[in-house]
């Protein structure tokens, strides 16, 4: 099976896509295109999963730049492969040709950026926590250091959960409303005290109040559509011991 790239209008021409799980040469239930060396899928298939996203992206493996995310607004600047240990933070930032920058997701939001007039791209893993504490804003800020402007910046939010598959409780509720009162409205009514979280939603709104000139979703669920995408949530309704992870990309 050939890979899906799914792209977004706003970051073209500029070589982008977030891939879905066709594809990939992982089985059981990592089926398809899991490119996460952090799940228990076998090495080798995760290594050819890999080298098929650095081939539809024309870099060598080596230029697919990612990071150990750990849901924090941790921002890289990179101007070449990154050798040894992945350093931990939660987005890229780069304005040398030739380089992938690549984030993993099977829920939150992968986030692409790109300043065409620049040649400054940008690449975020912004789940609840990244957002709320800025890795967005935060990896605007890398990009205006190399010359981005946030009026001429484009983002593009790739597959996430979408509002109604992601149930809260309260207390997560009150985390957003320390930060905003206005958060409410990304709240909507689930059973007795549970709450839907739109996701995306306050993923755009974070990027618009910080000055961004062009942003959009691209409307896929990966909680709901379980042939193309993997879900941290959905494997974990379904009681498996682990999920595959989606990567995303964007080059110069």
């Amino acid at each position: 099976m050939t890979l899906e790239i799914l792209t977004s209008d706003l970051l073209s021409p500029l070589k982008h896509g977030f891939f879905t799980r066709r594809g990939g040469a992982s089985s059981g239930i990592f089926s398809g295109l899991n490119c996460g060396h952090g799940s228990s899928d076998l090495t080798e298939a995760v290594a050819i999963n890999r080298s098929r996203v650095a081939d539809a992206m024309d870099v060598s493996p080596e230029a697919l730049i990612g990071v150990h995310q750990v849901h924090s607004p941790t921002v890289l600047t990179i101007d070449g492969p990154i050798e040894g240990e992945k350093p931990r933070a939660d987005a890229v930032v780069t304005a040398t040709p030739g380089l992938a920058l690549t984030i993993l997701t099977a829920d939150c939001q992968p986030v692409l950026f790109a300043d065409p007039d620049a040649n400054v791209i940008g690449a975020a893993h912004a789940g609840w926590r990244g957002a709320l504490d800025g890795v967005l804003e935060a990896t605007l800020d890398a990009m205006e250091a190399l010359g981005a402007s946030r009026e001429n910046t484009r983002v593009a939010i790739g597959p996430s959960i979408s509002q109604r598959a992601y149930e809260v409780g309260p207390e997560f509720l009150e985390d957003f409303l320390t930060e905003s009162a206005q958060n409410a409205r990304f709240f909507a009514n689930g059973h007795g005290d549970r709450l839907q979280f739109d996701l995306p939603g306050y993923g755009l709104h974070r990027l618009r109040e910080a000055g961004v000139g062009h942003s959009e979703w691209t409307r896929h669920c990966t909680y709901s559509d379980p042939e193309r995408f993997f879900s941290y949530r959905r494997s974990t309704h379904a009681k498996e011991v682990d999920y595959g992870r989606l990567i995303s990309a964007i080059r110069l």
